[in-house]
């Protein structure tokens, strides 16, 4: 059997092609590039978190934890939503601990899409997604979302639905927008799901990275939802240590039964010592959390004054670690594809289309993602590079 293509509906082999994440890193540090394309930052977490990693790689357990997870590390997550966004997950049988928010993610959608059923995914989306519900079985029914307000569109949601949907994926705060869905957009998807019998599976990994004034609203905590959300959640993104890999899913009990079944055959369970050291960051460290949203406020403050200094427009972005500009709007003609191209080769910057997160025809192809959790001095290099290359590109 031949591989479908990208954008193709098929269930069978995966497409074998490398994300434009793991492309635009490789040849940004073949050029010697800064790298604003893949989301990682130059920060590495709180350093009580770090040594206790360190201690308990030294000092064990060093065997297989309990396939859920620890029970530190189960309570330390209840005791977080519970403190954080009011949320009552009971530790010993509504959470998962995963390798990473994206095992979360491939174990709830093994988990809970058959054969044939139709999971919306909204546009633009992680690339994961799509090829996730392929695997699965599933069929990826497109909400396409348009810049440069990215808003979600009831009528959309409710014109993707056919007879087959059964679940909707949503990610709030956004990648690749930076945007925080607000309370219209989730009563749509609330609306849609009841409406249509759908389950949810809520891709929250940046609920922490976000305005401080502003809470993270979960669609897990609308009791309207109950028992139809799978809740997302990731370490490595609260803590700016995104090479651990360790995530979870939060679920009714019922639900949560079925992705740890599922769970248990992709990872089985995730590495103990860093269990323990995030268990501990969730329960001491929630004032560093304060901390950390401000620098990376200041950030993506300090890159898009920049970027707006140098000539480009810049789109709105109040969470997450990106900002995007507007090729069009800033005088450019080339598409994303074209210029990120031109940028890392010629400018010595990567930056990331966003074209990458669409499928199928027609999508956006003036829109570059920039990753801003950096610090000022790589903002600062960065910025006098993509400069230049307005002055050159525009």
């Amino acid at each position: 059997m031949s591989a479908p293509e990208a954008g193709g509906q098929a269930a069978g082999p995966i497409p074998v092609k490398t994300t434009i994440f793991e492309f635009m890193s490789a040849r940004a540090a073949a050029a010697g590039a800064i790298n604003l394309g893949q989301g990682f930052p130059d920060g590495a977490g709180p350093e009580s978190v770090r040594a206790a990693a360190a201690r308990a790689i030294l000092e064990g357990p060093h065997h297989y934890p309990r396939m859920r997870g620890t029970d530190a590390l189960l309570a330390a997550v209840a005791g977080q939503y519970a403190a954080t966004q009011g949320l009552a997950f009971d530790p010993a049988t509504d959470i998962v601990v995963t390798s990473g928010a994206t095992e979360a993610l491939a174990a709830s959608i093994l988990a809970l899409v058959r054969p044939g059923d139709g999971v919306i995914v909204i546009e633009p989306a992680y690339d994961a997604y799509a090829p996730l519900v392929r695997r699965a079985g599933g069929v990826a029914q497109f909400v396409r979302l348009k810049p440069p307000g990215w808003r979600i569109d009831r009528a959309q949601l409710e014109a993707a639905v056919t007879p087959a949907t059964r679940l909707i994926l949503v990610n709030d705060p956004v990648n690749p927008t930076g945007r925080m869905l607000d309370a219209d957009e989730r009563a749509a998807i609330r609306d849609v799901a009841l409406a249509h019998d759908l389950l949810i599976v809520a891709d929250e990994v940046w609920e922490e990275v976000r305005p401080e004034a502003r809470a993270h609203v979960s669609l897990a905590a609308d009791p309207l939802l109950a028992g139809r959300v799978v809740k997302i959640g990731s370490a490595g993104k609260i803590f700016q240590v995104t090479g651990w890999k360790v995530g979870w899913a939060c679920a009714p009990a019922g639900l949560a039964a079925r992705v740890a079944a599922t769970h248990q055959f992709l990872t089985f369970t995730t590495a103990p010592a860093l269990q323990q050291a995030v268990a501990q960051g969730l329960e001491t460290e929630r004032s560093w959390l304060a901390g950390m949203r401000a620098e990376v406020a200041a950030g993506r403050a300090r890159l898009a004054d920049g970027l707006a200094a140098a000539g480009y427009a810049v789109l709105p972005s109040e969470a997450t670690w990106f900002l995007s500009v507007d090729l069009a709007a800033s005088g450019i003609a080339l598409d994303d594809v074209a210029f990120c191209t031109r940028i890392v080769d010629d400018h010595g910057v990567a930056g990331i289309p966003v074209s990458a997160f669409f499928e199928g025809e027609g999508v956006p192809t003036n829109v570059v993602r920039f990753c801003h959790a950096k610090a000022p001095a790589t903002i600062d290099a960065a910025l006098g590079r993509l400069a230049k290359a307005r002055s050159a590109l525009a």
